[in-house]
């Protein structure tokens, strides 16, 4: 959320967190200036928040889908398992 209103300049952004046995997922949406596609397939040289993004995902098995369009915004889903999100407690 902090990056739609830093980096986008966004006046107003959605967050939204559904959750089920099998699922976390959480929806960032917002009304910025939006990403260009390119920068959105690969991220900035030098800059290590887009592609950091979906390292991170991938590495606790997550999917992390990003749609942008310049001018109209961005929208973030995470989806997450069940098993990885909610673990297990220790007995």
């Amino acid at each position: 959320m902090r990056n739609a209103f830093h980096h986008a300049q966004a006046s107003k952004i959605e967050a939204e967190i559904a959750y089920g046995e099998r699922l976390l997922r959480l929806r960032i949406r917002d009304n910025g200036k939006g990403i260009d596609a390119k920068l959105l397939k690969a991220g900035r040289d030098g800059h290590w928040g887009l592609p950091g993004m979906r390292e991170r995902a991938q590495q606790i098995g997550a999917q992390l889908e990003m749609w942008s369009e310049v001018g109209a915004g961005t929208e973030v889903e995470l989806s997450i398992p069940g098993s990885v999100a909610y673990g297990t407690s220790p007995k």
